[in-house]
Order: structure tokens, then sequence, then C-alpha cells
């Protein structure tokens, strides 16, 4: 967990909306922030400049299909959606342009052995999902060996990443493999607002 104490300015108050595998969240709201935690998983982080509008997605792509249709497979299709809803929310809620738009992508690490590296993958397909769609990346944090925690204000597009210690890697290397192995895990029951 990330203290209030290590954090900017901008980042130590207000309310914080846990962003979970699957989830996809857009706000204007000037004192929110989006939280997640990624292993092998891909977070984007989109914004209207213009209109002060942002969001967060989370997504793990576990497997390839081999489909000669698809060459992502099944499994970066849910990838396309992640990305293409992420981006049409942000698009609705803001100025409708393109041409206005700030990503950032985070995540992608290679924390689990037995997942094939699912995160130079998602990394692959991150990036050609983007240049295919002709958007420009403002920033990134991608690969490594660690998990990392991201935190985004919507309203302002400030982003701050913490790698995490080691410790944490296999506790989310545990729940990515679950993912994997037995499709989208059950959101934690616990509340997903936590107050600084």
């Amino acid at each position: 967990m990330v203290s209030a104490k290590s954090l900017p300015p901008e980042f130590d108050r207000g309310v914080v909306t846990t962003v979970h595998q699957g989830d996809c969240y857009v706000s204007d709201d000037r004192d929110l922030t989006y939280s997640t935690v990624l292993g092998s998983c891909i977070s984007a982080c989109v914004r209207d400049r213009v209109a002060n509008v942002g969001g967060m997605n989370h997504f793990l792509l576990a497997e390839q299909s081999g489909s000669a249709r698809d060459r992502y497979g099944a499994s970066a299709r849910y990838g396309a959606f992640a990305m293409e809803q992420l981006i049409n929310k942000v698009l609705t809620g803001g100025t409708g342009k393109k041409a206005n738009l700030e990503i950032k992508v985070f995540g992608g690490g290679k924390i689990n052995a037995s997942l094939d590296d699912v995160g130079a993958k998602n990394i692959e397909f991150v990036r050609e999902f983007l240049t295919a769609e002709g958007y420009a990346l403002a920033s990134e944090d991608l690969g490594g060996t660690f998990a990392r925690r991201v935190l985004f204000k919507p309203h302002s597009g400030r982003a701050f990443v913490k790698r995490l210690e080691s410790s944490e890697n296999a506790s989310i290397a545990r729940r990515e493999l679950v993912v994997a192995r037995r499709g989208p895990a059950p959101k934690p029951a616990a509340d997903d607002i936590e107050l600084f």
C-alpha cells in the first residue's frame, strides 16, 4: 500500500476508486483518484486534455487462441474491447475529438514464470492497438519483473507509479494465474473506495 506521506501533493487527499481487472471508469471529478495494482496486466489512462475528462481500465490478456482470422487471439479481443470502451467513454464525456486525447499505459511486468510472459504479449498488443488506431503515447511504464501500483487523476491527467516489493509480486502472480486458468476472478468483496 502506498502511504500518504510518499505521494506527491496532488495525490495526498480525496477519494480513491480502485480499478479491478475488467473495470473501466471515467470521470471529470477534480478530487477523484483511480488506483490499481498491476502485474502482467495493462492499465491505460486516457484523458481529454480540453474537457478534463479521463479514465482508467485494467485488463489481462491471459492466452492466445491462435485463430487465423484474429492475429491477437480471443483474449486480445478482450483487451481491444477494454481499450475501445475506455477511449469511447472519454470521447463521449469530453470533446469527442481524438486529437485532444492523452494516453498513458502501465504494467506488463513478468512476475510469474508460469504465465509464459503474458506481460510482453500485453505490451506488444497495447502498442500495436494504439498505433493502428492512430494514437501516440504520452508516457508509459511497461515491462520489468515487478508489480506496480498506479494512481491516476482523471481531471488533471497526473499519474503516479510505485514499483512494489517482491513479496507483493507473489500474491499478484497467484491472482493472475487463477484468471489465466479459469477466466475472470470475482471482484473482492471489500469496498472499492478508499480515503487517503
